[in-house]
């Protein structure tokens, strides 16, 4: 097994990353399919495990650290849901964006015994413990947003996939507005599994695509505040730029906010920005026809969906019961989708 892919570190920037990120997993539009667990990713055989039937796994652990997002409430209300459909129990920590409090709090679920724990750790490597307790334990281990070496399956997003849906559509936007010609920044991350797959997918897909567009700039920004002055350095020196994509919402909004406040006005029809996620504002701004054209974007229920049946497949002893949870572009034609997605989220 290889190691965590999240090598993530403590510090706030890394945290609203994965705030923001985690946002994106509750505003998207498909259903959860039964998908196998990515490669390198543990089965509850492979992890040691034990099997049993779904009927007897009666309460299961959400671990997520971000109690402060509206996703947060939003998630608990969908997910506990989902497992009184199936006869279970779901309990929740209140971890409060800390690290620490994460730790503290896992670390008593595993001494009281809860029989399946679904966890995203704000620090990846730094879990490798706790969950390895867990399944030495005989629990379930289930990591949400990416892989642990100790884990029976994990929950992930289609990373790579909704950076190239994004690439694709803004290169097309281009051909088809700019004939092919024009000015992009790319706003990316390279630190962890997520963003790198994500920065991946958008930039290899857009620059085959749209290779007469000039690549100005690809700088790092994962947060509102940082897009926007990213965003705002870019525009300074090529006040002309055409498109913006963000390796999530969060970041592009942040741009498409530097674009407006430097005098772009917001129905521009030669500019483009767009982000992965699905996050709210995003979703507001492409439904309003502003120059924010575009989503990679992920539903709240398929994530909630996940969280209650993945532990359920360990728990039953399926064979790669892990989930790519699926992602699709959502643009401005694509009203019903939005609606619903924001529903979702209220």
């Amino acid at each position: 097994m290889s190691r965590s892919p999240y090598a993530l570190d403590s510090t706030p920037s890394r945290r609203r990353f994965l705030a923001w990120s985690a946002g994106a997993v509750a505003t998207g539009a498909i259903g959860v399919a039964g998908c196998s667990a990515p490669g390198g990713a543990s089965t509850a055989e492979a992890a040691g495990t034990p099997s049993a039937k779904a009927g007897d796994l009666r309460q299961i652990g959400l671990d997520y650290p971000f109690t402060q997002l509206p996703l947060y409430a939003t998630l608990v209300k969908l997910s506990t849901a989902a497992a009184k459909k199936h006869g279970v129990s779901l309990l929740t920590t209140s971890d409060a964006s800390s690290a620490d409090t994460q730790a503290t709090n896992l670390t008593t679920w595993v001494t009281r015994k809860i029989p399946a724990i679904v966890s995203f750790p704000m620090v990846f490597e730094a879990t490798e413990a706790t969950a390895k307790r867990a399944l030495d334990a005989g629990l379930i281990w289930v990591t949400y947003g990416g892989s642990l070496e100790h884990q029976s399956a994990d929950i992930q997003f289609s990373f790579l996939e909704g950076g190239r849906l994004l690439g694709e559509a803004a290169a097309k936007w281009a051909e088809e507005t700019l004939g092919g010609k024009g000015k992009i920044a790319f706003l990316t991350d390279s630190t962890i599994q997520l963003g790198r797959e994500r920065t991946k997918g958008m930039v290899d897909a857009f620059t085959k695509a749209a290779p007469g567009v000039d690549v100005v700039a690809q700088e790092q920004a994962i947060d509102p505040d940082t897009g926007l002055s990213k965003t705002k350095a870019i525009l300074a020196k090529h006040p002309d730029l055409n498109l913006v994509l963000g390796v999530t919402d969060a970041a592009a909004y942040g741009g498409f906010k530097a674009l407006q406040q430097t005098g772009r006005k917001a129905t521009d029809a030669k500019t483009f920005v767009g982000g992965q996620d699905g996050a709210a504002p995003s979703l507001l701004a492409i439904q309003q026809g502003t120059f924010y054209r575009a989503s990679a974007a992920l539903a709240p229920q398929d994530i909630a969906n996940a969280i209650v049946d993945v532990p359920l497949a360990v728990a039953a002893g399926k064979a790669n019961p892990g989930v790519q949870v699926p992602i699709t572009l959502v643009g401005p034609t694509d009203t019903a989708r939005i609606d619903a997605l924001l529903a979702q989220n209220s």
